[in-house]
């Protein structure tokens, strides 16, 4: 079998582009200011024409919505903010008929307080069945007055909650790695594996490709709950181990997942949101018998320099390649700052330049590409949001110090020239956030009339890229280039070149120009590549 028939052969997910939908702020089916599922059905075709082959939708469930969904109150059901099973049923055939496929969240590390399992436990009192169920502890200290340990929320401010017990005495702790309102699940209880597991089959039966699994690394606690110290951020400091994130056992429970997803037909997937130390940690959970993917969070951080970008892509092709399993590459996503914003700072034009070059540099990397809704418009993050709209719990957890996400949540500019340009139906003026009216330039509407527009340059590269044998899945050569550059092969016959400096570069020659983010002069045999620029060639 030649090396193309090969990645043909292989699974789906393993060269495709998904793209992530916040679903409050994609688009509002009935007016209500909030995005919905009939928002996101009707807007499928604008999806179809981007060249897309996957959406990944956030959380519909059931929720009080502390945390945007991901408190979820009933994994088996749609929240009427949302619509209906039927509107599920019916996005899904919908999708599958302009070949795109559908994933969806699952959040197993906590459910809402709302849900009924934690109502029964609050009810059911210490030692009981319903409790094992959750992490419930004593406190430590004179009558159990402090917390059962040192750990901190990730929202801020302790993850340890006092209950009034059903007698009204103060009573036990429980554990809440994010905000109170979500509490965290015993995952060495054989009840929740089994409860997942059937949750799992639920969505599968109704015909989703595959899930997003939130906070994977989280599942398993350490035994006993030991202190973990003054450091426990483990974005920011990657050589800290700490008792409640990437315990071995949790690969235990994603074996398990594995099976169920392998007893279905069409190549279903999962990928996990996992925080980890090391690249060789991550493989773990890539494993032939463990998940399919993970998100490259490395890359996603990587500051706007040539030198790190490279040794964030090296270190995560090393990693997969060990197990045979292929590389996420995501700029960004509904919790960080938008990478318009990161790349420029205070200098918008200089971020979207950066982004219009990431975005070919991206897409030319071998593996699958996760897209964040609104990037394609070039849309940067939204850092004057009034505070009496801040709806996202790290404002509240945080002591009023961090804004939150809520800056990358705003809803998307579809039509119009005055906010909320189309969000919602005909005659709508309601979005859930506001959207800044200095966007009616970046709506869809304007950009689809700009051949030299952000949406524009992503349109023809997802074409490009899904007609180039080189792209996607498959092998990658460094080719020698000038300092503050980027420069690799794709075989057969393809060449990505980026600059990541602050001065032109004369670069060789490589064949055909197929597609550049920004002019690239041309004179004779010698190439100028200019400043916060990608070109993709046609080798010769």
């Amino acid at each position: 079998m030649t090396d193309e028939a090969s990645r043909t052969a292989r699974p789906w997910w393993r060269s495709a582009v998904f793209y992530e939908i916040y679903i409050r702020s994609f688009a509002d089916g009935n007016g209500d200011g909030v995005g919905d599922l009939i928002g996101i059905r009707s807007r499928l075709p604008y999806l179809a024409e981007l060249g897309v082959d996957a959406i990944w939708i956030t959380p519909f469930y059931p929720s009080p919505m502390a945390d945007g969904g991901y408190d979820v109150a009933d994994y088996r059901g749609v929240d009427p903010l949302f619509g209906t099973l039927a509107d599920f049923d019916r996005l899904v055939q919908d999708a599958h008929d302009l070949d795109i496929r559908v994933m969806i969240d699952i959040v197993p590390n906590h459910t809402s307080a709302r849900h009924p399992w934690f109502q029964a436990a609050l009810a059911a009192g210490p030692g009981s069945r319903e409790r094992e169920r959750y992490i419930f502890r004593p406190g430590r200290g004179p009558g159990g007055t402090l917390p059962p340990n040192d750990w901190k929320s990730v929202f801020g401010g302790p993850a340890w909650t006092r209950v009034t017990e059903p007698d009204g005495r103060p009573g036990e702790w429980y554990l809440h790695l994010f905000d109170r309102s979500q509490p965290d699940l015993n995952w060495r209880d054989p009840e929740v594996r089994r409860e997942f597991e059937s949750i799992l089959r639920f969505w599968l039966d109704r015909g989703v490709d595959g899930f997003r699994i939130d906070v994977a690394h989280g599942l398993i606690k350490k035994p006993h709950l030991p202190d973990a110290g003054p450091v426990q951020h483990i974005e920011e400091d990657v050589d800290t181990d700490l008792p409640y994130w990437d315990e071995d056992e949790v690969h235990d429970i994603y074996r398990e997942w594995r099976k169920i997803l392998d007893s279905y037909p069409g190549d279903r997937m999962a990928i996990a949101e996992a925080w980890v130390t090391k690249p060789d940690r991550l493989a773990l959970y890539l494993r032939r018998d463990e998940l399919h993917q993970a998100f490259n969070f490395g890359y996603l951080l990587a500051p706007w320099r040539a030198d790190r970008l490279r040794a964030e892509i090296d270190k995560s092709l090393a990693a997969t390649t060990q197990v045979d399993a292929t590389t996420t590459w995501v700029l960004s996503n509904h919790d960080v700052v938008r990478h318009v914003t990161r790349y420029g700072a205070d200098d918008l034009a200089l971020g979207e330049r950066r982004a219009r070059a990431a975005l070919l540099l991206t897409l030319a990397l071998p593996g699958s590409v996760y897209l964040y809704q609104g990037e394609e418009l070039g849309l940067p993050e939204v850092t004057d949001l009034p505070v009496e709209v801040l709806q996202d719990p790290i404002w509240e957890r945080s002591g009023h110090t961090r804004r939150g996400r809520d800056g990358c949540r705003v809803p998307i500019p579809w039509a119009g020239s005055v906010p909320p340009f189309g969000f919602g139906p005909d005659g709508s003026t309601r979005s859930w956030l506001p959207i800044p009216a200095s966007w009616r330039d970046r709506t869809v509407e304007k950009q689809l009339k700009d051949p030299s527009s952000m949406l524009a340059l992503y349109r023809t590269a997802l074409r490009v890229r899904r007609a180039q044998p080189a792209l996607g899945d498959g092998p990658l050569r460094w080719l020698d280039s000038p300092p503050n550059t980027l420069v690799f092969a794709r075989d057969p016959g393809f060449v990505c070149t980026v600059n990541l400096g602050r001065d032109e570069v004369k670069l060789p020659e490589y064949g055909q120009l197929v597609l550049a983010s920004a002019p690239v002069p041309q004179h004779d045999d010698e190439v100028w590549l200019p400043p916060d620029t990608a070109a993709w060639w046609r080798a010769r």
